[in-house]
């Protein structure tokens, strides 16, 4: 497929997904330890820069047409480090990241930081349950920022993250998940597969 088209659609977006193996169907075990019909890894897609050009200018574009204009693009690691810099690009504007310190809290380091009454846009590949989203939102809010809105290539949420900004995303997914002890695809005996790069964790 030519990534030189300068609309991105849903459906163009979810084939480009797909041909690059970032958007499995099948049966596999989050880290979470529930089951589920469908995984995303972002990383594939974002690999290719040609692709995560076309879609952060499409989020680029969503963001100015709200009539929002940030001062600065932030993106949580891992995930929203390659489209948070490609985003940021697009606006014209600097691009920096948070990260887990030791004790597990989201921060900004690397000499990162932020200035109070700055407005910032929060990058993400993937926004699933809105948990980071808020996690660097406070983080920001907590430094005097105001968090103008989350942007992002897939909205997993079903429209129920809990956020108190506006969510920009290019594809809604819709997964569906099942406790391992009471999953359809188990009965199916369709092997389970255990893709990504976090540990699991102990399902209860």
């Amino acid at each position: 497929m030519s990534s030189t088209q300068t609309t991105l659609t849903p459906a163009t977006l979810e084939q480009q997904l797909l041909q690059e193996d970032a958007l499995l169907r099948g049966h596999f075990r989050l880290s979470s330890g529930l089951h589920s019909d469908t995984y995303v890894q972002c990383a594939r897609f974002l690999r290719r820069p040609d692709l995560a050009a076309l879609a952060a200018k499409q989020l680029a574009d969503m963001i100015r047409e709200a009539g929002l204009q940030p001062d600065l693009v932030v993106g949580p690691a891992m995930g929203g480090v390659v489209i948070g810099y490609e985003l940021a690009r697009q606006l014209g504007v600097p691009g920096i990241f948070t990260e887990r310190d030791e004790a597990g809290q989201m921060t900004l380091r690397r000499g990162f930081t932020v200035e109070p009454g700055q407005k910032i846009v929060i990058a993400e590949d993937v926004v699933t349950t809105g948990k980071s989203t808020n996690e660097v939102a406070r983080v920001l809010e907590g430094m005097g920022a105001k968090v103008l809105a989350v942007a992002s290539l897939i909205d997993r949420t079903g429209g129920d993250a809990a956020l108190n900004f506006p969510n920009f995303a290019l594809l809604p997914v819709t997964a569906a998940t099942y406790a391992p002890d009471d999953c359809p695809l188990c009965r199916a005996g369709i092997p389970v597969v255990k893709p990504g790069s976090r540990p699991e964790k102990a399902f209860s």
